[in-house]
């Protein structure tokens, strides 16, 4: 830095990155370590606080001194310092290894202060660097004892691929769901029963609006089971309200007005990425003319929008894991893609991606000329029996493949809960469409 450059930085007045010392005081770590977990910034020694030059003395001294201090923070920090005249000038960058602490405290730079993070700020720091990661914590509401259920964990290892010959516990601990602590977050979110008693904002809320505003509401769910219940849910309720298309070929075939595969991807998108901290859940609308689905949580930090499809950074990577075990998810950084392809394939336009520092948006525009002017959603009770009515027909469709399938394997297949394919069943029964033959073991159906 010459002598020039130097003056022009004095001119400027301390700030958000520029301190002026006298002298490289006892404190003087602090501030390397709130340049440091913040922006960077550049600390002239010899200079008042009026910015005027008052120089130091013995500059190798202070220059061996700054560099000790700087090795000794916690993580060591690596600084340039040099001398331009009287003055030194220290140049702290924004560190990649953040945060950093001097004598136990960690500090930010906020304007033309240092000021010392509270234990909030401390925790949140830590989980927008992912330093910490909320799903592999112990949630401390979950009791093994009554909460953790040998049918959940058996639903869970079919769809996840584990062999039942191993034990529940063990393979729960190899998966680094269950520690000796407890239940992480991540199971207690996947075996629970009732998502919001373990996580209170761990549930789906799906909403209907006449026209394009919020201003009428024709229908709404809340979805409070396991996340993967809550996922198949979700879709359903999407499938229920949405027009479908009924193509005449060799056979007859539905096609939703959305793709089917977008709509799952942003689903499981949301739930495997939102931020569970917070005390708002999912939210799913369906307007006139679109669809709209909202996840708490804005772009994991060091993302961009300009990045989606091409590079991801989980924020929950244990819960995403077991999610891709169970073939709910893809590839790390593969969903948008997939779900920009899926629509491009049926002729519509890419989604629209909104995000801020809270919130992640995916809007879907639906065709509204299929529909004419203001008629395109069904409303009340005849949609609701439309959406039944649809997914009967496709338990029957897989019956007629397969006589001998398990309600667990209806409830794969068609992204239903178990209560929603027990429902459907007792109604096939009482039409006289179906009925079983023998035991519930062994067994087989029959349709009429």
């Amino acid at each position: 830095m010459t002598r020039e450059e130097l003056d022009r930085l004095i001119s400027l007045g301390e700030g958000q990155t520029l301190e002026f010392k006298r002298s490289a005081s006892e404190d003087f770590g602090r501030e390397m370590v709130a340049f440091a977990n913040s922006l960077g910034g550049i600390i002239l020694i010899g200079i008042d606080d009026n910015g005027k030059i008052v120089g130091v003395e013995q500059p190798n001294r202070i220059k061996g001194q700054i560099q000790s201090t700087a090795r000794n923070l916690e993580p060591p920090l690596r600084v340039q310092v040099e001398a331009v005249g009287s003055v030194m000038v220290v140049t702290v960058p924004q560190s990649s290894d953040s945060p950093h602490s001097s004598g136990g405290r960690f500090y930010l730079r906020e304007g033309a202060s240092c000021q010392q993070m509270t234990r909030s700020q401390i925790r949140e720091y830590f989980f927008r660097e992912g330093l910490l990661l909320f799903d592999t914590m112990i949630n401390r509401d979950f009791d093994i004892s009554k909460d953790l259920t040998r049918k959940s964990y058996q639903a869970f290892a079919k769809s996840a691929g584990i062999p039942s010959t191993l034990d529940m516990v063990d393979s729960l601990r190899n998966l680094k769901l269950l520690t000796d602590k407890g239940m992480t977050n991540a199971g207690a979110l996947i075996l629970g029963r009732q998502g919001s008693r373990h996580i209170i904002s761990a549930t789906v809320m799906c909403a209907l609006f006449q026209g394009t505003t919020k201003t009428k509401i024709l229908d709404q769910k809340l979805f409070d089971e396991d996340i993967v219940s809550n996922y198949r849910n979700a879709l359903l309720y999407l499938q229920s309200h949405l027009n479908t298309e009924y193509i005449i070929t060799a056979v007859r075939t539905n096609k939703l007005e959305l793709p089917e595969e977008a709509l799952r991807e942003a689903i499981i998108n949301a739930i495997a990425h939102r931020d569970y901290r917070s005390p708002a859940n999912i939210q799913i609308f369906i307007f006139y003319d679109r669809v709209e689905i909202h996840n708490p949580g804005g772009l994991v930090a060091g993302l961009k929008i300009a990045d989606l499809g091409k590079r991801s950074v989980p924020r929950n990577p244990l819960l995403f894991g077991m999610l891709y075990r169970m073939d709910l998810v893809e590839h790390v950084g593969s969903g948008l893609k997939r779900i920009r392809g899926a629509m491009k394939e049926y002729g519509l336009e890419a989604p629209v991606i909104e995000a801020d520092e809270h919130w992640f948006a995916i809007t879907f525009k639906r065709n509204t000329a299929l529909k004419g002017p203001e008629k395109g959603i069904e409303k009340g009770s005849a949609s609701r029996e439309k959406g039944r009515e649809k997914s009967r027909e496709k338990i029957l469709d897989i019956i007629r493949e397969n006589t001998r399938i398990t309600m667990n394997e209806l409830a794969e297949k068609t992204g239903l809960s178990i209560k929603g394919i027990e429902k459907n069943i007792r109604l096939l029964k009482k039409e006289k469409v179906l009925r079983r033959i023998g035991p519930d073991k062994g067994g087989h159906w029959e349709v009429k």
